[in-house]
Parts: structure tokens; C-alpha cells; sequence
């Protein structure tokens, strides 16, 4: 079992014995979409594999907490945003804007980029080395921004 996985089951333990409805809560439905991700790939997930897990959750949250701000639902948006924060202990540090545009430009110094045709190659390249430290969007700004042509 990857030590990930563990630390999770335990922390669950934890939550129920301290009665902390939103933990419990948070880590259930984590630990159940764990579980559904290691029967569709048909064996265990690696500690990499349950961060990248953790990460599409903790996307989902913060997509809600966009979706019940603009319907005006505050009660919901601060429910979302306690378990966001209970994931996102388990989530590395995200990376800077400037270590962000770092692996940009090394992306695209790898790949030949040269213009903005060449934009999914260099996300994909930045998102597979960036895995669960960087926020999609934000790469595609960067990525947009540096292959957009210079008007000098």
C-alpha cells in the first residue's frame, strides 16, 4: 500500500475520532475516488499517481467554489473551500510564476517551439514535468505569452 495511501486512511481515523465533519467528509469521498482510479487502472496507484488524484479533486473544489460564488451561494462556497483546504495539505508546494516560466521556456527550447501552432506540444511537455505543482490555466497564459509573436 503506498505510503500516501496510508497516511490518508489514517488522518481519516483521526478526523472521525475528532469529529471533524468537514476531514471526514473530504477524505471519504478522496479515498472512494482512490479507490474507483485503482479499479479502472486494475492495480494499486503509486504515491505519484494518488497525487495527481488529489490534484483533479482539489481542481473540481475550486471549480465549484467558482460556480456557487456566481449563484450567490456562500454556505456551499464555504464548505467547498474548508475541504479544499483538508486536500490541499496533501498537494506539493505549487510551483512560482517564475519557476513556472522557467520550465516554460525550457518546454519550449525542447520541442523547437517557434509559434503559437506549436502551443500543445509545450503544454503537454510542461504539464507531464509540472504534474500537480501547476495549475493548467495559469500554464497556458505563460505558454500563450511567450510563443505570441513580438510586435517590435
Amino acid at each position: 500500500m503506498p505510503v500516501l495511501l496510508e497516511q490518508l486512511n489514517q488522518d481519516l481515523n483521526s478526523a472521525l475520532k475528532q469529529r471533524d465533519e468537514v476531514a471526514v467528509s473530504a477524505l471519504r469521498f478522496l479515498i472512494s475516488g482512490l479507490h474507483n482510479a485503482k479499479i479502472a487502472k486494475g492495480q494499486d496507484l503509486t504515491d505519484a499517481e494518488i497525487i495527481d488524484e488529489i490534484g483533479k479533486e482539489a481542481k473540481r473544489h475550486k471549480e465549484s467554489i467558482d460556480a456557487f460564488r456566481s449563484g450567490a451561494r456562500e454556505d456551499l462556497v464555504k464548505k467547498e473551500m474548508a475541504e479544499l483546504a483538508v486536500l490541499s495539505k496533501y498537494l506539493p508546494q505549487p510551483l512560482t510564476e517564475t519557476e513556472l516560466e522557467k520550465i516554460v521556456d525550457e518546454a519550449i527550447a525542447a520541442v523547437g517551439a517557434s509559434s503559437a501552432a506549436d502551443f500543445g506540444r509545450v503544454m503537454s511537455t510542461v504539464l507531464s514535468s509540472a504534474r500537480a505543482r501547476a495549475d493548467g490555466a495559469k500554464v497556458a497564459e505563460i505558454v500563450r505569452r511567450k510563443l505570441a509573436p513580438n510586435p517590435n
